[in-house]
């Protein structure tokens, strides 16, 4: 089948509008600055803990802080760590100290215009194991 010179024209302009939008999709960068909340069951049937997250984009590095619950009404405020953004996944690792031990939470997850969802690692007992998280975003 042999296409009109109009007919060409007319297909290869509808194909470059067609993959205009793809374009611009592709031009805007997910940013995961803000501030995000969420809560995690108390330890051993105790409350409900609400973790506060805020992050910052600057360029490709992601820093911010974890905010969470401490004894007696303190609040534990912790530097992120390895903050990274690659697409609208995010990663970073969470180091806590406490009577001569470490902690390291390692937080991956997926960003959307409301939330970030996703998984945590942690070692207790000397096994791996994952939590799913989701953080949603403050307005």
């Amino acid at each position: 089948m042999k296409l009109s010179k109009f007919s060409t024209i007319l297909l290869g302009g509808l194909l470059l509008l067609g993959a205009l939008p793809l374009a611009q999709a592709e031009d805007k960068k997910v940013d995961p600055s803000g501030t995000y909340i969420w809560t995690m069951p108390g330890r051993n049937g105790g409350a409900d803990r609400t973790n506060t997250l805020v992050l910052k984009l600057d360029g490709e590095k992601l820093t911010g802080k974890v905010s969470s619950p401490g004894r007696d009404g303190a609040v534990n405020s912790t530097e992120i760590a390895d903050g990274k953004l690659a697409g609208s996944e995010v990663s970073f690792t969470v180091v806590r100290a406490f009577n001569g031990n470490t902690m390291t939470n390692k937080y991956t997850g997926t960003v959307s215009a409301e939330a970030i969802k996703g998984k945590f690692l942690f070692t207790r007992n000397g096994d791996e194991q994952s939590r799913d998280w989701e953080a949603k975003l403050q307005k």
